[in-house]
């Protein structure tokens, strides 16, 4: 049977285009959280597939009838949860085009074109966050994957054999160490047990009252671990953390894994696209020392899920944790060609550059640093409010476009502001107007609000905050 003809494909198509440019035109009428109860969405999907084929428009129909009022809209200007991953419309229109290609990148051969403009975008982009050249770029799907390739790179680095031998049955081996701040992302840990270490192989460190790792306190573990015929191997430093967007202090870090041999990954997923705005470049101290950084343009800079872009400066490392070559997938230009299936666990391979070809090209290096400088100078606003309202208080600096703050209008308990507060963020996730997440910070309740969509305007957070202050009143 034939696929669908070309007739019928650009009539669905433009059908298809229209919807979505509705959608986004529109898409403040819709809550930004799902309003629907757990089971919802299932009792409305047929619990048998169709015996025969159906029009694509009925389908459309029934994303509205069906699907929508489970749709969390993450580009909805008030999402402001998490961090608020937005797609813009020349990055959609390149997942329309890499589907069409339908490419496998995993060999140069495979799709040449998928291979060297991958190589073209990793040098642009290497550029505009200011790296210097000996620095290797491959684009992954997310941080956590990138982290991930970053551990197993230093475990490597280590000459243990463990590619070969694996890590069981082997007295030969000495238990591993990975540190990372208290607030380090949850995926380093995940990685950790990916890779066999273990929750217990990984230790972290306390942090300042900024939330920043202590480098002190680093390399007193570091020797702790050494005294007890532990090895250190790899240290996780953060510049924008998730529950608060701290930076740790990178250049005093890396001194400490240069003086113990150590493997230093940043991880920067959320603020490190901040390194385009010229003010901003304080963020990439002792970037330069780092082994690897991961960047996450899916988080802040308009790029539909998922594009997550790894940089080392050992790609010769990472090839020898992960290279493995079948007969059946060499070629006669092996020797001339990077083959990016060597560079990870991945075999099949999207071609997510072209949407950083695309997004890169329509916005511009300066028209996207200016957009997310906004973000910060919104964000900074926001905090100004926070600051000049006797019953709220900021929780942590803000470096970036997250605020955490809590309501606090004094006589309180901390378990009574905690209690307060959970119920204000309940309440205002029940409004139907914005959506906000939380963390925990020394205890304490914390709110937190991201600004990074590229539908963010100041009225949307001018109506955060009136919202904020009215259910805070209500919950007192």
């Amino acid at each position: 049977m034939p696929d669908m003809s070309p007739d019928e494909f650009t009539k669905n198509g433009h059908k298809l285009v229209d919807w979505i440019a509705d959608y986004l035109n529109n898409i403040e009428k819709y809550p930004p959280l799902a309003n629907v109860s757990p089971g919802d969405i299932l009792k409305r999907i047929p619990q048998t597939p169709p015996k025969n084929g159906e029009d694509i428009e009925k389908v459309l129909v029934d994303v509205d009838k069906l699907l929508i009022d489970g749709i969390t809209h993450w580009n909805h200007p008030g999402f402001m949860a998490y961090f608020n991953s937005t797609s813009s419309m020349p990055g959609i229109l390149a997942e329309l085009l890499s589907a069409a290609f339908n490419a496998n990148g995993m060999l140069w051969k495979t799709s040449p074109a998928f291979t060297e403009l991958e190589k073209a975008m990793m040098n642009w982009f290497r550029q505009m966050v200011g790296l210097p050249e000996n620095y290797w770029g491959i684009i992954y799907d997310t941080a956590s994957t990138s982290s991930m390739h970053a551990i197993a790179s230093a475990r490597e680095q280590l000459n243990l054999c463990i590619r070969e031998n694996g890590m069981t049955g082997r007295n030969d081996l000495p238990k591993l160490r990975l540190y990372c701040s208290e607030h380090a992302h949850s995926s380093i840990e995940k990685g950790a047990i990916t890779l066999g270490l273990g929750l217990n192989g990984v230790k972290k460190i306390p942090v300042d009252e900024n939330f920043r790792m202590i480098p002190e306190k680093l390399e007193q573990a570091i020797k702790e671990d050494i005294s007890k015929n532990v090895k250190p191997f790899c240290v996780v430093a953060t510049v924008g953390t998730t529950s608060t967007t701290s930076v740790d202090p990178v250049e005093e870090i890396a001194a400490i894994c240069e003086k113990y041999d150590l493997w230093l990954h940043i991880d920067a997923a959320y603020a490190g696209v901040t390194a385009m705005i010229p003010e901003m470049k304080w963020v990439t101290s002792g970037w330069d020392k780092a082994d690897s950084i991961v960047i996450n343009p899916h988080k802040w800079m308009f790029t539909p899920m998922d594009l997550s872009i790894y940089f080392t400066c050992k790609p010769d490392i990472l090839k020898r944790a992960f290279s493995l070559v079948p007969e059946y997938l060499k070629t006669q230009v092996d020797d001339e060609v990077e083959n990016l299936m060597d560079y990870g666990i991945q075999l099949g391979r999207r071609f997510r550059s072209l949407k950083l070809w695309f997004i890169i090209r329509y916005f511009g290096v300066d028209g996207l640093a200016e957009r997310i400088k906004i973000h910060i100078t919104l964000a900074k606003e926001f905090a100004d409010w926070i600051n000049n309202e006797k019953d709220f208080e900021l929780l942590a600096p803000v470096p970036f476009s997250t605020v955490c703050f809590r309501y606090n209008p004094g006589g309180l308990s901390e378990e009574e502001l905690n209690q307060i507060n959970e119920k204000l963020l309940d309440e205002i996730n029940k409004s139907k107007t914005i959506f906000l997440s939380h963390t925990k910070l020394n205890g304490r309740f914390t709110i937190r609000l991201t600004i990074g969509s590229i539908r963010h305007e100041r009225r949307h957070i001018f109506q955060a905050w009136e919202v904020i202050k009215t259910l805070a009143r209500s919950v007192s």
